[in-house]
């Protein structure tokens, strides 16, 4: 047997577990034996139970999981640790022990650990939340690093393109950008352009130039949009030129605005799951609303409305028709394919209201677009999951 085939006879041995040992051998390294183990203890465990043999599971134990957790971190890259996390509490439904704070310090943090942490929030003992806390925390500061910068140069030069005007001052002539507008003015005898139109920047204001809602479904299954779009609002709000607020609802809303500054307080102030009532989280951003033709409004949420349909419709197309920019985000994740209300989705394109999903690493250039009041409908084709 060749060295190649001596590998993918390994590789297949621990995918199939102890059953293939037959026919594959055994392993031979201390090492891979461990891997070996730590798969068994996630993925065996309904087949050593049937057979009346318990070689695997991490059963009740605390201790037992935070060793195993160390052991997969050893072994795996930390792509497949956090998989191995998920299926791990999903499986053996082991949301009970992310409440040992000895646990919590042996997982690899990830935006879906966050958002089991805060679906436990309520009933989270204060011995557990200081950790809980800094595990959230480091996983808030990771997402920031990524996104801010791409964050604040989008938004920036979307606003700076707002500012330019067709009357500046001398001073604030933009001459590239006004000479290849005046090009059909050309005069070849003078060899120079007669300006008929000046374009230019208008002066840089304190003043705020556009408002931004954000209002986030908290129902379990948009964990991890709460999450980006916490840390994407922290981020807006530091932007002096941009009135950003953060409403979080699930039949009750909540404005969490004055806490813009800590993502992570934005975070603990969630409470995930429960029923939805978008309608009357709409109703709450409409009255925040007091400029709309300088207002962007992201409706974070799956569309499975508990609240009254036909009204939640109504507003949307209120909004629009007031000059807001209305744009429907199905999911604000990296988790692939979202479940979501269909027929709601089409309801709001008929009202001309784009309805898609959107990853983070695109979030901010479809930002830049809507305050810019681009074709959001065309970028969407092209950039983010469709309805």
């Amino acid at each position: 047997m060749t060295a190649t085939d001596e590998t993918h006879s390994r590789r297949w041995r621990l995918v199939l577990g102890t059953a293939a040992e037959p026919s594959l051998g055994g392993l031979g390294t201390a090492d891979d034996q461990a891997m070996d183990a730590a798969l068994s203890a996630l993925y065996n465990t309904e087949e050593n139970t049937a057979s009346g043999k318990r070689a695997g599971g991490l059963g009740a134990s605390a201790p037992k999981m935070a060793r195993w957790l160390g052991d997969i971190r050893n072994y795996f890259p930390s792509t497949v640790v956090e998989v191995m996390q998920r299926d791990a509490v999903d499986r053996l439904n082991l949301t009970q022990l992310l409440l040992e704070p000895e646990l919590l310090e042996a997982v690899e943090p990830d935006v879906h650990l966050v958002g089991t942490l805060l679906s436990l929030n309520g009933v989270m003992p204060e011995t557990t939340k200081a950790t809980a806390r800094m595990v959230v925390e480091k996983v808030v500061r990771e997402i920031e690093q990524r996104i801010a910068a791409q964050t604040l140069a989008a938004v920036t030069g979307a606003l700076n393109r707002a500012t330019r005007v067709n009357r500046p001052r001398l001073r604030d002539i933009d001459w590239d950008r006004t000479i290849r507008k005046n090009l059909a003015n050309y005069l070849p005898e003078h060899r120079t352009v007669v300006p008929e139109r000046l374009v230019g920047y208008g002066r840089k204001a304190q003043a705020v130039r556009r408002d931004v809602v954000l209002a986030i479904d908290q129902s379990g299954s948009m964990a991890s949009s709460v999450v980006y779009a916490s840390v994407f609002g922290a981020v807006l709000a530091s932007m002096r030129a941009l009135k950003t607020s953060l409403v979080v609802f699930d039949t009750e809303v909540v404005d969490l605005t004055e806490h813009l500054t800590d993502p992570v307080e934005v975070l603990f102030g969630t409470q995930l799951g429960g029923g939805t009532d978008i309608n009357r989280a709409i109703a709450y951003s409409q009255s925040l609303v007091t400029r709309p033709a300088d207002t962007l409004f992201v409706l974070i949420s799956d569309l499975y409305e508990g609240g009254i349909r036909a009204e939640m419709l109504r507003r949307v197309n209120a909004m629009k028709e007031s000059g807001v920019q209305v744009v429907v985000l199905l999911a604000l994740s990296d988790d692939g394919a979202p479940a979501f209300d269909h027929e709601n989705a089409a309801a709001l394109a008929a009202l001309g209201v784009p309805a898609f999903a959107c990853t983070p690493d695109k979030f901010p250039d479809l930002l830049a677009l809507a305050l810019d009041r681009g074709d959001i409908q065309t970028w969407a084709n092209n950039n983010a999951g469709k309805p």
